[in-house]
């Protein structure tokens, strides 16, 4: 197991030497471990140095996790340039009232708000290797109940009549007023570009449709970035005007509505049929009576040839430069982080873990996401394919290990390599090409 301790060797400038050696011990423990991924299952399967106490102690550390994650990221990103930025949420299920933080969300899995905790990740993804690499994770507290006796509610609401206030003034779309979810992004985006600036200065932020608004747009554009994103399918856009002034009033601004369904040929940029579907590509900027800017739209038209069911995406950009080919493929590759949620799950132990303190959650969540790209770093050293195949490699290595420790001191040393690959391999999926 010495490239766990390579990997780990570059983050001796981070972290203690302490919190090293116990990370050391927690990853050959999550590797080569079966079962849930608690506290006391580490315990179990790690060897010297990895006692259920130390295992306590680790996970009541303030640890930096954005610069271990940015360490392991910047060893494998090819190309430091077209790397972007991309975000999302997770939604875990947990019982209990005592743990931090926990509340009731939406979960896209239920397609339902459930009881559980909730974090926000930011991702780097690396277009050319088609890669996800989650850097910074944090925790998403659910909203305050408002209290039944509050005075507010015991006012009276005042009707105001038809038409607008007298007095009332423009507002200014640029100035928004952000939720507590896009104040904790905007600070999250702040924290990352900081890390990152040394080697990279990414323009792209991608999100899914919760960003999707102007007030999304504003802070991704005061972040310094561009967002890409996703609207609603019955989405109010109009062409900008090129009429005629009329000479009285202010120019006209907005021109006919978009028709999403009869768009004009001159926006078309690709057409194709597949399998009887008719998919169609535009792209046009537009205006929107509810963002303070203009935006660059790419839209996706599907028409079923044989049902003449039709169906339309639309994705949009703030930067009115980018190409409708790079909107797809940037938000596309969004969904790289959704098996990042996949892995940690699955494999690591975020939906496992049975702590209830702030640093608890707070470690065993980025510790879970750390997994992620600690194993990403490891697939191609240890030749495996997934991390079925690499957890099963180790878990192998682990037996290897226990075995040789029954042997007799006076026993000469086993020093087999092709042995030990073959008992390695036992469990995966992928065959292992052994070396005759």
């Amino acid at each position: 197991m010495e490239e766990i301790a390579t990997l780990l060797f570059c983050m001796s400038s981070i972290v203690e030497p302490t919190v090293l050696r116990q990370l050391n011990v927690v990853c050959s423990a999550m590797l080569c471990m079966t079962g849930r991924v608690t506290m006391l299952g580490i315990s179990r399967w790690a060897g010297k140095g990895g006692s259920y106490r130390t295992i306590q102690r680790f996970f009541l550390k303030t640890i930096s996790w954005e610069k271990l994650n940015w360490q392991l990221a910047r060893n494998q990103i090819q190309n430091m340039d077209r790397v972007i930025f991309a975000g999302d949420a997770t939604t875990i299920t947990k019982a209990g009232k005592c743990t931090y933080g926990i509340g009731r969300f939406f979960s896209s899995i239920y397609s339902k708000t459930v009881r559980g905790l909730s974090f926000q990740t930011i991702s780097l993804v690396d277009p050319i290797s088609k890669k996800s690499w989650p850097i910074l994770i944090e925790q998403i507290l659910p909203k305050e109940k408002k209290d039944d006796n509050s005075e507010e509610d015991d006012k009276p609401k005042i009707k105001r009549g038809r038409g607008r206030p007298k007095g009332a003034k423009n507002k200014n779309k640029k100035d928004v007023k952000l939720k507590a979810e896009m104040t904790q992004l905007k600070a999250m985006i702040a924290r990352i570009m900081a890390l990152v600036a040394d080697l990279m200065s990414p323009v792209y932020f991608v999100y899914d449709g919760a960003l999707g608004n102007n007030a999304g747009a504003q802070m991704v554009i005061q972040s310094g970035l561009q967002l890409i994103s996703k609207l609603k399918h019955n989405s109010a856009l109009f062409l900008p005007w090129d009429g005629v002034y009329s000479g009285r009033g202010a120019p006209r601004k907005y021109g006919i509505q978009i028709n999403f369904r009869a768009i004009a040929e001159k926006y078309l940029k690709s057409e194709f049929t597949e399998k009887e579907i008719l998919t169609k590509y535009f792209q046009l900027e537009v205006l929107s009576k509810t963002f303070a800017c203009p935006l660059n739209i790419v839209v996706i038209y599907k028409k079923n040839l044989l049902t003449g069911k039709e169906a339309h995406v639309i994705l949009f950009s703030t930067d009115l430069t980018l190409d409708w080919e790079s909107i797809i493929e940037y938000y596309s590759l969004r969904f790289q982080i959704e098996f990042n949620f996949r892995d940690a799950k699955q494999f690591w132990g975020l939906e496992d873990f049975m702590v209830i303190k702030q640093i608890c959650v707070t470690n065993a969540a980025n510790l879970a996401f750390f997994m992620v790209n600690f194993s990403q770093s490891l697939l191609p050293i240890s030749n495996a394919v997934s991390i079925n195949d690499l957890k099963s490699h180790y878990h192998g290595l682990r037996y290897i290990e226990e075995v040789l420790k029954l042997l007799p001191k006076n026993a000469d040393l086993i020093n087999n390599h092709r042995v030990i690959e073959q008992v390695s391999a036992l469990g995966r999926i992928h065959d292992l090409k052994v070396p005759a």
